[in-house]
């Protein structure tokens, strides 16, 4: 599987962006997808994740009620809607894909596959 993310920038506080991760391949749909960020100096860290089905969710604390994460097996996508963004959302965002769990992993090491990252940052 091969992930391609998109749509960072920059964004005033209070704003709002839509990553979206596109994904080769005819099995995205056997995966579960997460969402993950960084900042200099920190480890990947957990930010949203969905099942292969799409039919469960789970988020950081942090970030709960402001981000919503969906995807479209049809189309092989993966969005997260980041609203109400904050200055601490800035970093550079990755989506990954990992083999089906029973639940959704929230450590980066339980996923195979990365794309390579976009930069939101949120600033005045």
């Amino acid at each position: 599987v091969q992930l391609q993310a998109s749509g960072g920038g920059l964004v005033q506080p209070g704003g709002s962006l839509r990553l979206s991760c596109a994904a080769s391949g005819r099995t995205f749909r056997l995966y579960d997808m997460g969402w993950f960020r960084q900042v200099p100096g920190m480890e990947r860290g957990f930010v949203a994740g969905i099942n292969w089905s799409g039919g469960s969710t789970d988020y950081t604390d942090s970030v709960k009620g402001r981000f919503t994460i969906s995807r479209d097996n049809a189309k092989n996508t993966v969005t997260l809607q980041m609203n109400s963004l904050k200055h601490e959302d800035t970093a550079v965002y990755y989506c990954a894909a990992g083999q089906r769990r029973f639940q959704i992993p929230t450590m980066a090491g339980s996923y195979d596959y990365w794309g390579k990252g976009t930069q939101v940052t949120v600033s005045s």
